[in-house]
């Protein structure tokens, strides 16, 4: 048996699997904490208590099955680290992707060049950027470790990291070379292989429940797992729905040097149009109305296409691909009184799709075919929105959880996806709802261009 742990930015998921099929799964959330504009913080520890608490409600699901576990695989959100000391002690909070303090003067590189040698984006969100503000200020700091990375240091005393989080900080070049100084390089965990597997000490094991002599499979990032979890390639990009939305494309080199991309677990690379929010922007308004997250999808799926002329650039953590501004905020625009939450839910759900097209068109135009990950593709209304505004037929699979497939498939050593998620669903757009998708995003398109102003 596996455990998977998907070691999301706001919920950590995991699933007791078999060779051929999920027996439990298991969820806990994690608290995020913004004591400043443009400030996303997490607790370590919540990390742990996550990680632990799931282990527990697995084990509990299925107390027959549990002895027969034999390795724990880890997906894992990206770009977020904390500091910790050589005893793997946190000496602060845990610094989010979405975070905003990074200096990108500090490292020294201009943007272009940055971005054809590692990759990533240079701005205030850059993981390098923001290590090169926190190192400096933390005394006794000796580990910048992920939450996946932390974890598994504590379950096997190994401090290592692997080459799909490796690419994503900005730490590294493309081939390898260090991107930071001396200093800031000696706080990193080596990458390994995503199928490493590690001894998982003895007493650690009984700590957490885990049976005698289990190992831990390091795993990737969230967003590689989930291209396995998907079966996304070139032809059929996949677009995540979950705490932000994502467009991934796997290819085997990287043709544009001026497109984000990250290693994938099996070598090549995937192109990556990461968006500024989407779950997170649902469950802020839901938090505004008093509601749940779940109401606002079903009132989003009575408010007819277009959204009554409400137009939402969700854009919470800065204006991402394709543009990479850290400094344009969300906007909702349009708003009268006869507005209700359900119409501003619409109109945020469109405002992402809208994105993603923009995206697409950047990465990928000639794809006609899209495949879902993440909670959004479990809601009906977000497939049929995507593909009309897009214009693409798009794939749901049965498991929307895709990054716990993914790593289920690393620790298998296997890819073959269609056995366990196949395709259950083929959503093709509207052509009821064509018309007002165009004119909605023609009114998207003009706010943008309003909020984003000149180019720096």
């Amino acid at each position: 048996m596996i455990v998977a742990v998907d070691l999301g930015t706001t919920v950590t998921k995991g699933a007791l699997c078999s060779a051929s099929e999920i027996w439990a799964t298991a969820r806990r959330a994690v608290p995020t904490h913004h004591p400043a504009p443009g400030r996303d913080e997490q607790d370590p520890d919540d990390w742990w208590q996550a990680f632990t608490g799931v282990l527990s409600d697995l084990a509990r699901a299925e107390p027959a099955r549990w002895p027969e576990v034999e390795t724990v695989v880890c997906s894992a959100a990206r770009e977020t680290f904390a500091l910790f000391d050589g005893r793997l002690r946190p000496l602060g909070p845990g610094i989010l992707w979405s975070d905003l303090r990074g200096d990108p003067q500090a490292l020294g590189v201009d943007p272009v060049t940055f971005l054809a040698r590692t990759g990533v984006v240079l701005n205030t969100a850059t993981a390098a950027a923001k290590l090169a503000v926190t190192a400096a200020s933390v005394p006794g700091a000796r580990w910048a470790l992920s939450p996946r990375d932390w974890i598994v240091a504590r379950l096997t005393g190994s401090v290592v990291t692997d080459h799909t989080l490796a690419s994503r900080t900005g730490c590294h070049a493309a081939d390898g070379t260090p991107m930071v100084d001396a200093a800031m390089a000696a706080l990193l965990p080596e990458p390994v292989p995503s199928v490493t597997a590690l001894a998982v000490d003895g007493r650690h094991a009984a700590e957490v429940g885990l049976p005698p002599g289990v190992t831990v499979t390091v795993g990737a990032g969230d967003r590689a797992c989930e291209v396995l979890g998907t079966g996304a390639d070139r032809d059929v990009p996949m677009v995540s729905w979950g705490t932000t939305a994502n467009v991934s494309v796997p290819v085997t080199r990287r043709a544009a040097l001026d497109l984000p991309a990250s290693r994938a677990p099996h070598g090549g690379w995937i192109v990556e149009m990461g968006l500024s929010a989407a779950g997170s922007a649902l469950a802020w308004l839901a938090g505004l109305g008093g509601g749940t997250v779940g109401d606002l999808w079903d009132a989003a799926g009575r408010c007819p296409p277009g959204a009554q002329g409400v137009v939402a650039l969700p854009w919470f953590a800065g204006a991402r691909a394709p543009w990479w501004r850290p400094d344009r905020h969300a906007v909702l625009a349009g708003l009268t009184t006869a507005h209700d939450l359900g119409t501003l839910a619409r109109a945020v759900i469109e405002g992402v799709a809208f994105d993603v097209a923009r995206g697409l068109e950047r990465a990928a135009p000639g794809a006609e075919v899209l495949v879902l990950a993440g909670s959004g593709s479990r809601q009906p209304l977000w497939p049929q929105v995507l593909a009309t505004a897009t214009g693409r037929t798009v794939y749901v699979r049965r498991h929307a959880d895709a990054a716990l497939v993914g790593a289920w498939l690393l620790a298998l050593g296997d890819r073959d996806v269609e056995r366990r998620n196949p395709v259950v669903a083929e959503v093709a757009p509207d052509p009821d709802a064509t018309a007002a998708l165009a004119a909605a995003r023609t009114a998207s398109d003009r706010l943008a261009a309003a909020l984003l102003g000149p180019a720096p």
